[in-house]
């Protein structure tokens, strides 16, 4: 009978102890569990972000692919007319000669030329009863060859200087072909002198080129 209370406290310790333990354990399996789901549902978000994405780029992909094929319609329609844009054969060789998207590159080309600008002009100028006396400018080559392609592409302006001599008709002449010229050139100062058949003129003028579009693929990282 001496030992009863010594018996029954350790009863109530082994008792409390399975408590604890079940407690313990209990509250790690609600733990474990919330932990658990959060990092299932945050998963579960992370893959529809992913699968969202990945079909938002699908539907680009197939929207550009559609595009592309548009594109290559309108291209062969615009290049395969009888006359192109200004008149001409498109299969000739003349000054208003050559199909529509030739036209075009010649009018706004890609890259800064200074030498193929002076042989343009020169093509420009023939046939038109004028003597070319200059054909001057800075050739900026190397200083524009970073302008090689932008995904914002501008047009840039290439300064010349030109002198020509001939009569009134045939520097009338050459003005009206400045105008009708394909490639755009602006005249900023304009200098004539000389008597009816004999002038010279002088002008100083621009033209222009336009980098090539650059087309950026990017990636995303979804979060």
């Amino acid at each position: 009978m001496v030992n009863r209370p010594s018996t029954k406290r350790a009863l109530i310790d082994k008792a409390n102890t399975a408590v604890v333990v079940v407690v313990s354990v209990a509250a790690f399996l609600a733990v474990f569990s919330l932990v658990a789901t959060k990092t299932l549902i945050g998963q579960a978000g992370y893959q529809n972000r992913v699968i969202s994405a990945k079909r938002d780029a699908v539907n680009q992909l197939k929207a550009d692919l559609s595009a592309v094929k548009t594109l290559n319609k309108s291209y062969d329609a615009f290049n395969s007319t009888t006359l192109n844009a200004i008149g001409g054969n498109p299969d000739g060789t003349s000054q208003k000669d050559g199909s529509n998207s030739k036209i075009v590159l010649d009018a706004l080309p890609s890259a800064y030329d200074f030498p193929a600008l002076t042989t343009s002009l020169e093509a420009l100028l023939s046939g038109q009863n004028v003597k070319i006396n200059t054909i001057a400018g800075t050739d900026d080559e190397v200083a524009q060859s970073t302008n090689q392609s932008s995904t914002t592409p501008e047009p840039i302006e290439i300064p010349f200087q030109l002198s020509i001599a001939s009569n009134y008709d045939g520097i009338k002449n050459v003005i009206g072909v400045f105008e009708r010229s394909t490639r755009p050139i602006q005249i900023t100062t304009f200098d004539l002198s000389g008597d009816q058949n004999n002038l010279t003129l002088a002008v100083d003028a621009r033209t222009y080129y336009q980098p090539a579009k650059a087309l950026n693929i990017n990636t995303k990282v979804v979060q």
